[in-house]
């Protein structure tokens, strides 16, 4: 396990997320094994010579990432499994989050609406000349910044989207109760490199590897009502899939560029 050095100059935010991934590596390699138990908060603080607030920021990292459980009067316990979406039911953010006993969270960055780009209206079917709104969203779980969502809107739904306040958690359920639904998805899911916008947002450095997950959503009769794609830091989620050979959603495609 990588020692981590004390540097007074650093902030607290830099050392905690140090710690972090200190412990992130030490997991996933197996050093503390399934199930077992983390050192006490007192002698990860003695062993890396910060504060046991900044350890207990670092656990609470963890947790988001579902690599230790957090329980009350215990040592952390090492799941050492990222959560676990299945794409064979279609959730929103809000209620997968909810469905895991976790407290999803929601910020608006920006909204803009705008003339669609070429690869726009096609995802959105839009005729030349047409308007999109496009929102820039920073997704938490249990007030742990996990994900960055950018979601490019038809109109029709922009418009009412533009009318949710900045902090609502979701926006699947407010728009569901003006009749617009999402029951089918188009997924791809590749790696890219955080820019700008997603360090900031999620505490990374600019260029480290997010796993992002593109998105086209359509309504019971076909028409797409977004196009969206979803930044997830390292270890805050997997995705599973079941196939078969009568029958398989998934397909296998060489990654093309942007």
């Amino acid at each position: 396990m990588t020692d981590v050095a004390v540097d007074p100059d650093r902030s607290v935010g830099t050392l905690y997320r140090k710690v972090a991934a200190d412990l992130r590596e030490a997991i996933t390699s197996g050093s503390y094994g399934e199930a077992g138990r983390l050192p006490a908060e007192g002698a990860l603080a003695e062993q890396y010579g910060v504060s046991r607030g900044t350890v207990r920021q670092a656990l609470a990292v963890l947790r988001a990432d579902g690599l230790v459980t957090s329980r009350r009067g215990t040592r952390r316990v090492v799941l050492g499994n990222a959560r676990v979406q299945s794409f064979s039911e279609l959730l929103s953010f809000t209620h997968w989050a909810r469905s895991m006993g976790e407290e999803p969270g929601g910020r608006l960055e920006s909204l803009v609406r705008r003339p669609a780009d070429a690869a726009e209206r096609e995802q959105l079917r839009l005729e030349p000349g047409a308007e999109v709104y496009v929102t820039l969203r920073l997704r938490t779980l249990s007030g742990i910044p996990v994900m960055v969502e950018r979601t490019v809107y038809p109109p029709k739904v922009g418009e009412l989207v533009a009318q949710l306040p900045a902090d609502v958690v979701s926006h699947t359920e407010p728009l569901r109760e003006h009749g617009i639904l999402f029951t089918d998805a188009d997924h791809t899911i590749d790696v890219v490199a955080a820019n700008a916008d997603d360090a900031r947002l999620l505490g990374c450095r600019r260029g480290s590897p997010l796993l992002r997950e593109r998105r086209r959503t359509t309504d019971p009769t076909g028409i797409p009502v977004e196009w969206s794609q979803d930044r997830y830091l390292p270890g805050t989620v997997a995705f599973s899939i079941h196939n078969s050979l009568a029958s398989s959603a998934l397909s296998r495609h060489a990654r093309e560029g942007d």
